[in-house]
């Protein structure tokens, strides 16, 4: 029947039936974004540093240093103000603790000095704070013993430059890795051929004193080499694996001259003569398992991958041809983690998560996801790149919304702008920073609003 000769009554019952159907969509929507973000906070509440250091101490007690000795705390990265509290609880007889830290996650620790740094790039402050760090491990006696506990974003918090290379020189080296598509052991390698206290260089400033570290790890696959750039683990490779690494990446001539000159000298191996005991107590795949079994009470759940790394578009794909594939007639999770690179192609705002999210978005225009649907990725420290959001919940209206601002996603998405993206859709995730990080969670939530 032609629209213009249907009934009234036909016209307002249809009418009241299509505002229906966008209600529930909506109500659903929403739902689906709280529990989403619930399995997240699970997530992030499995990292939680302090829960985490106690439970390994409980089994593990903190080493004592000899007769005469004392403690010497140092704790690096985003979780160390959680991690020192709780070691300092612990720890008996003299000591003394230094905390360095993102001023996002500062916090007071009777009995520490907290000092903050730049992340994720360098900057003078986290100079100073190296040059204490060595300063304190190089009176280090062999009666001594000392406590390191590590977390990510220690890298960036602690440049501490070799001879002849200066911090605006890491601050360079840093922007070009952090825009070079190379995974996190890949940019850890180069950086610490370039530090002082990376690649074992606790290790070697502490020498003769004992060694134990507690070690957060936002590394997917949990090589302690690399978190933080692993001041408490041999290096990852040879000085000439550095430099091969830059140069097979297409960066060798983007990095300052004098970093190109000190990878091409030839420089023996150190010579380590204290390893430490090396104790993880926390990771991706444990939080990934914690989602897991909180996502389990209401969902079919299923964890796709617990290494989601690589290029962010293939990774995207990833997932998407995940949610396609999803064939069970019951309300389905899929969990994924690990943590994705970026090419930078344009000069937008974002980060590895909103990118991710607004890719698997973008996706659904040429084939549409079955259902009712949203899609999460965050990172669990709280922070996604050089902005204040942890990531992003799209759904099947987030492009819709994009383009009723006026704006085109596929030209954001292209300039790297995947957070003025997301802005403009309302589908941020801001969660302020965590005191943890383990890397990245990903969830997918397919064909119910439970």
């Amino acid at each position: 029947m032609p629209q213009s000769v249907r009934p009234k009554c036909w016209s307002k019952k249809q009418a009241r039936s299509q505002r229906l159907d966008r209600i529930m969509t909506v109500q659903s929507s929403i739902s689906l974004r709280d529990r989403a973000a619930a399995i997240f906070a699970e997530a992030v509440a499995a990292a939680d540093p302090a829960k985490c250091l106690r439970q390994r101490l409980q089994s593990a007690p903190l080493p004592s240093p000899e007769h005469g000795g004392r403690s010497i705390l140092i704790a690096i990265g985003k979780a160390a103000p959680a991690m020192m509290e709780e070691a300092l609880q612990h720890v008996q007889g003299d000591h003394v603790a230094l905390i360095v830290t993102h001023s996002d996650n500062r916090s007071e620790v009777p009995g520490a000095t907290v000092l903050t740094s730049g992340h994720p790039i360098p900057d003078e402050r986290g100079l100073k704070a190296g040059r204490q760090i060595i300063a304190l491990l190089s009176a280090a006696r062999k009666q001594d013993q000392i406590i390191a506990l590590i977390s990510g974003g220690g890298s960036a918090l602690v440049p501490a430059p070799v001879d002849g290379l200066t911090l605006l020189d890491k601050i360079a080296v840093n922007e070009v890795l952090l825009s070079s598509g190379l995974d996190i052991v890949q940019m850890n390698l180069v950086r610490q051929h370039l530090s002082q206290l990376k690649g074992g260089g606790i290790l070697l400033h502490g020498a003769p004193a004992p060694i134990t570290a507690y070690i957060l790890s936002d590394v997917i696959g949990d090589d302690l080499r690399a978190v933080a750039s692993g001041p408490t683990a041999l290096p990852i490779g040879s000085h000439a694996d550095a430099r091969r690494t830059c140069i097979e990446a297409g960066i060798w001539h983007r990095l300052p001259k004098a970093v190109r000159a000190h990878l091409e000298k030839s420089i023996p191996e150190h010579t380590i003569a204290v390893e430490a005991t090396n104790s993880l107590i926390g990771s991706n795949t444990i939080s990934l398992e914690a989602a897991f079994r909180y996502a389990a009470q209401n969902y079919r759940t299923e964890i796709v991958s617990d290494a989601l790394i690589g290029d962010v578009s293939d990774a995207a794909e990833r997932i998407f041809q995940a949610a396609l594939s999803a064939t069970s007639n019951r309300p389905t999770a899929l969990l994924f983690g690990g943590e994705t690179t970026v090419r930078l192609q344009g000069t937008g705002c974002g980060g590895r998560n909103q990118e991710l999210a607004l890719r698997v978005a973008q996706l659904t225009q040429y084939r549409t996801i079955p259902g009712n649907w949203v899609f999460l990725s965050g990172g669990t420290d709280g922070r996604d790149g050089p902005t204040s959001a942890a990531g992003a919940i799209v759904d099947a209206g987030t492009l819709t919304r994009i383009r009723a601002s006026g704006h085109d996603p596929t030209a954001l998405l292209a300039s790297n702008d995947s957070h003025k993206a997301l802005t403009l859709s309302g589908d941020l995730l801001m969660t302020g920073a965590t005191g943890t990080n383990v890397a990245d969670i990903q969830v997918m939530l397919l064909g119910s609003n439970v």
